[in-house]
């Protein structure tokens, strides 16, 4: 939650400058924050190409290095309606450093994004940085102050001139996310549709032909009109020139009457019509224009991203083949290769595992590892492939010791941009993705290995002080990270209905069951108890998206720990994690954010902040920090260390200060009370070339008897990626992808005639979990209704759906 591919659940890497915290000088902590930085080094929109609206990258700050000079004053009116088809724009003052303090920057609010620049005249060339309104939160701090935050990933903390401008600003903004949210939500029902194609731009031009041609009908029909209305009122001047009778006469003038009212009608309505037409050609032209300008602009950028990814892979090439060559001196290539492993927050580009090339390879597996994959695509889905018989046969029987390697992970070649660059702003579960840019585990393997260090949570329920119990819940939650720092491969999605169980009962005393319980928007729930004193549940909802240059995950939900002894209930959310270096560089992943762990029961508290990595900052990467308070607020714990490697407790003793008042713990007092809560498990030997995989994920996809023909290790895409057959995977997803969208209709078919003959439909629940309100949260998620493992044991699996 390897190298240069888009498959970003979770993994390493820092992320941006973090935003000021505390004190008077500057504005609180919130987050990370975003966009180029102001002078920073990081990686703007490049000079002559269209800004991106994806604002994170290296070097990425809420303050980079500002302009020097006294803050200038701001002019008179401060900002107002933009122009250019801007919903507002004008100058506010941003927060960059303590240094510089607020400076003055031009800002832009147009369709649901908030850009800035240095000045108006920037505005042509380089944006400094974009905040997308659907996924941020604007917090008015004071009369002149307010924040913009979209959860960690960028902050921007700014001034207006005063409150009236600032409430001016703060409606807009307000209005703009509203609108934004609104089309969010309806691209996102139509997010599997493909982009516009070749057939799609000849209809549009057809469409536009035949109005025009209907135009030119109604002008016509106009002309007509006229013709026939001025022979109408000949004929009848004729008739009333004729010598007819006196009553004849009479009718005769009213209907004269009634022909003139008819052609001053028909004239109105001739030159409406004909004001019309003009309008609309105007338009007509405008419109063109600015449609064909947009598909350009579109255009030449895809062209300048294209050109910069082949430059890059070039360049790896280039570097590649000069790392091979030094390697043939003796011992060489072993020290390289630890120092691109061991090197912790290292942001060079070389990777000595590219899988993104051009030029085709040839690659071979070894026999003993797996099948050799075939040159050529698989025409058609073969829907009854199953493992191998000799390696299924090896697994049954030594299935009680669990397997320490898989097959090694295939060096296969792939043109990136060919696939990405129709995925940029869309929702990734909704984006078809091939095999290459998984790892051959599911999510809901990837959510099972929360419990990998689950003795975190056996020793917290030995607890009987409530504070140190928390201290190892915390511990516990950050672990939960530690899987991720080489993991940057994406888990398959898993299908409607399918689920995976970890039963350890008998060598770690506890189980685990989790299921997809939701297709769109994904969510999975998860139930694990211990006979150790534990139960843990959440449910996750995964929700993403890709801007072109980085990717941001957001994780949704809660999740629960209740210890039976205590009756204790914890509860805490996931931190948001990016994906940085999308199409051009070495991936990068940072976890970004604060965690609240709170115990409902005794009202003590855990706040966790996890630190986004900066260059400037002398910090460690990585770095995490908490305090554990009671009810009152007083300091019991501190927490330090790093997602990746371990975290320490320290005991803090208030001590009488200077002036008499309380003071913190002196820092060789709490040298002396420091504890390692938690330390990562080193990683097994030859893990690069198993996609990183830590001992426990090793286990996870081994084949056992007895499990639900739902789970996980039966799906067969899976299989054959983690046996290297690529071309087979991927047209076996294929298969079971149109199978699970044949059943969406299905039952979308099902609740529309339900609807139309008013009998009550049962619209799809999930088999093992309930949905219904939390009783200490309030909130509506699935919750474990048991029976799991009693139909395991009775082997009666009749009510499981037939998904693969």
């Amino acid at each position: 939650m390897a190298t240069t591919e888009l498959r970003g659940m979770v993994g390493p890497g820092p992320a941006a400058i973090a935003a000021p915290g505390g004190g008077g000088a500057g504005p609180p902590v919130v987050g990370g924050g975003g966009g180029r930085g102001d002078a920073g080094p990081g990686s703007g929109a490049a000079s002559g190409t269209v800004a991106a609206a994806s604002s994170g990258g290296p070097g990425a700050g809420a303050g980079g290095v500002a302009a020097a000079g006294p803050v200038p004053a701001p002019p008179a009116g401060g900002s107002g309606a933009g122009g250019s088809g801007s919903a507002r724009e004008g100058w506010l003052f941003k927060w960059t450093n303590y240094i510089k303090g607020y400076q003055r920057r031009w800002f832009v609010l147009s369709n649901g994004l908030l850009s800035y620049y240095r000045s108006k005249a920037e505005m042509r060339h380089t944006c400094r940085g974009t905040i997308n309104l659907a996924t941020a939160n604007i917090t008015v701090e004071d009369s002149c102050n307010f924040i913009i935050s979209n959860g960690g990933a960028q902050t921007y903390h700014l001034k207006a001139s005063s409150e009236v401008e600032r409430q001016r600003w703060v409606t807009a903004l307000e209005l703009a996310k509203a609108k934004a949210v609104k089309m969010l939500a309806e691209s996102d029902e139509s997010g599997d549709e493909e982009s516009v194609s070749q057939t799609d731009k000849t209809e549009l031009q057809n469409t536009l032909r035949t109005l025009s041609s209907k135009v030119e009908d109604l002008s016509t029909c106009n002309d007509l009109i006229a013709k026939h209305g001025t022979a109408l009122q000949r004929s009848l001047s004729e008739l009333e020139s004729l010598k007819l009778p006196a009553e004849s006469n009479e009718k005769i003038k009213q209907v004269n009457e009634r022909a003139t009212l008819f052609r001053i009608t028909s004239n109105a309505m001739i030159n409406a019509c004909r004001d019309f037409l003009m309008l609309a050609q105007t338009h007509s032209k405008k419109w063109q224009k600015s449609l064909q300008y947009e598909r350009d602009q579109r255009i030449r950028l895809e062209e300048t991203l294209e050109q910069l990814a082949k430059q890059h892979n070039h360049l790896e090439r280039a570097f590649r083949g000069a790392t091979v060559l030094s390697a043939n001196t003796p011992g060489s290539a072993s020290s390289v290769k630890d120092q691109c492993c061991s090197g912790k927050g290292d942001m060079s580009d070389e990777d000595d595992e590219n899988e993104f090339f051009d030029a085709p390879e040839i690659i071979t597996m070894p026999e003993n590892l797996g099948h050799k994959r075939t040159g050529s695509n698989i025409s058609g889905a073969s829907s009854d492939i199953s493992l191998d018989e000799q390696y299924k046969h090896q697994l049954e029987e030594t299935k009680k010791e669990k397997r320490t390697r898989i097959p090694y992970k295939p060096n296969y070649s792939l043109n990136l941009w060919s696939i990405m660059k129709n995925c940029i702003g869309k929702e990734l579960s909704k984006i078809p993705m091939p095999v290459n840019f998984n790892e051959p585990l599911s999510m809901l393997q990837r959510l099972t290995e929360d419990l990998e260090y689950h003795e975190l949570l056996d020793r917290a329920a030995k607890c009987e002080n409530s504070l140190e119990q928390l201290c190892y819940v915390a511990a516990f939650t950050v672990s939960s990270y530690s899987t991720t720092v080489f993991r940057t491969s994406k888990p398959f999605n898993p299908l409607l209905g399918e689920t995976f169980e970890l039963d350890r009962l008998e060598e770690n005393g506890y189980r685990s069951l989790c299921e997809q319980v939701s297709h769109h928007p994904p969510a999975a729930a998860h139930h694990a108890e211990s006979k150790n004193g534990w139960t843990l549940r959440q449910e996750i909802k995964i929700t993403s998206k890709f801007r072109g240059k980085y990717l941001s995950i957001m994780p949704l939900g809660t999740i629960h720990c209740i210890f039976h002894a205590t009756g204790h209930h914890y509860t805490w959310k996931k931190v948001t994690t990016t994906v940085h270096n999308i199409i051009v560089g070495k991936l990068w992943i940072d976890q970004s954010g604060e965690i609240d762990i709170v115990n409902h029961k005794t009202g003590d508290k855990c706040n966790l902040k996890f630190v986004p990595y900066s260059y400037f900052s002398r910090d460690v990467a990585r770095k995490v920090t908490g305090e554990v308070t009671d009810p009152s607020g007083r300091v019991h714990f501190a927490l330090l260390g790093t997602w990746d490697e371990k975290m320490d407790c320290f005991k803090v003793q208030p001590v009488i200060g200077e002036n008499g008042g309380d003071a913190r713990q002196r820092s060789h007092d709490a040298e002396e009370s420091r504890v390692t809560l938690w330390k990562r498990n080193p990683l097994p030997k030859n893990a690069e070339n198993m996609y990183y995989f830590s001992e426990l994920a090793l286990t996870l996809n081994a084949w056992e008897g007895g499990t639900a023909p739902t789970d996980s290790r039966l799906r067969p895409d899976q299989r054959l990626m983690e046996n290297g057959r690529w071309d087979e995977a991927n047209a076996e997803k294929q298969r079971l992808e149109e199978k699970q969208r044949l059943s969406r209709k299905k039952r979308e078919a099902e609740a529309m005639k339900a609807t139309e003959d008013g009998t009550p439909y049962d619209p799809y629940k999930a088999l093992w979990f309930e949905r219904k309100k939390d009783p200490v949260t309030k909130e509506l998620t699935h919750i474990y209704r048991g029976e799991y493992w009693e139909c395991k044991e009775k082997q009666d699996w009749n009510s499981c759906p037939d998904i693969f």
